[in-house]
């Protein structure tokens, strides 16, 4: 097929697919990031967007009829955000022949259900290996070649070091980006991509084939080598270290740089991940250029020490010991993202925060713990989003997530205006660790965890092994707290002589912004006369108006 007969068949399928669409002029206003403060927020019409989200299992988004009846358990389960995946191999079925029905689908349906699409490219690879790329990809290796391991033999996986599965995949991007553009660029369906799912190297530490083996004894490319100069001291420190214990080099091949180890075999498919990635981002930026970025698939430390080494784990991906080498080979994606499946949350929220990185969580958990994370994400980390992966099976209107999600949606307007401001925060407690404490504004403020309370008369708390406090400050003595499970007591942090009284407490509701308040709380429901008491059956929100005293 020669290139004119390629463009004209593409422009031909892309009039054909968008029919069921008005011809979208694409808007000014298209969904981007923004900074506050310390955050960065993402701006969907002109306004800060939380999203409280979830992902599809991977294969739901390939049938509309499969998707038919979850549209509306998905939209009852408070979400305001999709997660959805687009796979190479149902979109380019022949080279240069698009089919894209499915998008068309998967955005007309979430529109009839009043949510927002976040996209998810399944192109050049899906956990580290390639299955959902095209068949006229997948049986012309000689064309399309793929990883080799230390054998020399190949793995279902295609090379980072092919120009020829770069700008296929490449190409394919840009034409999803250009119909998307054509089909929502008005509306905003769409407000974010997620390009590729969670690339790296499974089985050998890095690729082997004779052109990465070439490309691994030759120089650190210099964009790289520049890159880590002119930011020597404020490298991720895992780096910095390598780096510096072989002796902070400017020149050389990437063992003489780095020196030898699986580390270094990491930083070097990290980089050449980076670049080919950023590179489909590029091209698809170039057409409609909405946020874009990486998952990852994180080591598992002492939880799974098999999956604990590059290779355990998809070796070159997005992880936090090679952030910088994705920022400087893949300027165009804008976030890093975990998908945080393993116990210890907090710490990966702040090692992911590094850099400046913005904090999105495109996949964790979706029970009570999960509920308790996406709170916490929003509230301490200035997080852009949260989402449990599975939808499919947590889609229920009285589980744990809608639940959660639906006190999250009222106060996320609250959390939006003071995200990177010092005027938002949020704790997790749990059995092992109950106690803890943050200043917000002039004030110490504790959460104590608790299964249950000491009034006999308060119903038996639904058992949670981890639970969330969000504290909103208000006014100056004035706070809106969010939680389950817990006391809460404030101290003055302006003069440790005072005490602190609760001048009101009211719980209630926030109905379109507005506070609706319920009962006014005091004597038995707030314990010791100091203290404020949730229940463990659900969240929910009180507000406080706090006095000083000596």
């Amino acid at each position: 097929m020669t290139l004119r007969t390629l463009v004209a068949t593409t422009i031909l399928i892309s009039l054909s697919s968008t029919a069921a669409f008005p011809q979208a002029k694409p808007s000014s206003n298209i969904p981007h990031l923004e900074k506050q403060g310390t955050a960065t927020q993402l701006i969907v019409e002109g306004k800060p967007y939380l999203v409280l989200g979830a992902e599809l299992n991977n294969s739901s988004a390939s049938s509309m009829e499969y998707m038919r009846p979850l549209w509306p358990k998905i939209a009852a389960t408070n979400l305001n955000t999709v997660l959805a995946t687009v796979s190479w191999e149902l979109m380019e079925p022949e080279e240069g022949r698009f089919d894209f029905s499915l998008v068309d689908g998967l955005i007309q349906d979430a529109r009839r259900n009043n949510l927002r699409l976040i996209v998810i490219w399944f192109g050049s690879w899906k956990n580290g290996k390639s299955t959902y790329q095209p068949v006229w990809v997948k049986t012309n290796q000689q064309r399309f070649p793929l990883i080799q391991d230390e054998k020399g033999k190949g793995l279902p996986t295609l090379t980072t070091l092919s120009d020829a599965n770069r700008d296929a995949d490449s190409r394919a991007f840009a034409a999803l980006m250009k119909h998307i553009r054509e089909v929502d660029g008005d509306t905003h369906t769409v407000i974010m991509m997620q390009v590729e799912n969670e690339v790296g190297v499974l089985g050998p530490s890095r690729d082997h084939s004779p052109v990465a083996n070439q490309a691994f004894a030759g120089p650190v490319p210099k964009q790289f080598m520049d890159y880590l100069q002119q930011r020597r001291d404020t490298l991720i420190p895992e780096l910095r270290e390598r780096w510096k214990a072989a002796g902070f080099k400017t020149s050389g091949s990437w063992e003489e740089v780095f020196g030898a180890g699986v580390e270094t075999d990491e930083l070097f498919m990290a980089w050449n991940y980076a670049r080919y990635v950023g590179h489909v981002a590029a091209a698809g930026k170039a057409e409609y250029p909405l946020p874009m970025f990486v998952n990852t698939w994180l080591r598992q430390g002492k939880f799974k020490p098999l999956e604990d080494m590059p290779g355990g784990y998809p070796s070159g991906g997005p992880l936090p010991q090679v952030m910088d080498a994705w920022k400087a080979g893949a300027p165009a994606i804008d976030i890093l993202a975990p998908d945080v499946h393993v116990p210890n949350y907090s710490d990966w929220c702040a090692w992911y925060m590094q850099s400046g990185n913005p904090l999105f969580i495109p996949e964790s958990r979706g029970d009570a713990r999960g509920v308790a994370h996406a709170i916490t994400t929003a509230g301490k980390y200035d997080g852009i989003g949260y989402s449990p992966f599975g939808i499919d099976r947590l889609a229920n209107p009285d589980g744990e997530l809608a639940k959660g999600y639906q006190v999250l949606s009222q106060v996320a307007p609250l959390i939006l205006e003071r995200q990177g401001l010092g005027k938002v925060t949020a704790v997790l407690v749990d059995a092992e660790s109950p106690r803890a404490k943050v200043r917000l504004g002039d004030y110490l403020i504790e959460a104590r965890f608790a299964r249950r309370s000491q009034d006999p008369n308060e119903p038996v708390a639904v058992p949670v092994d981890t639970v969330a406090g969000l504290f909103i400050q208000l006014g100056p003595d004035d706070y809106a707290i969010v939680a389950r499970s817990m006391s809460v007591y404030f101290e003055s942090a302006a003069d440790p002589t005072q005490s602190v009284g609760l001048a009101t407490v009211d719980e209630g509701q926030f109905v379109d912004g507005r506070w609706v308040p319920g009962r006014r709380l005091n004597g038995d429901e707030t314990p010791d006369w100091r203290a404020l008491w949730f229940a463990g059956d659900r969240y929910t929100i009180q507000k406080v108006k706090l006095y000083r005293y000596r």
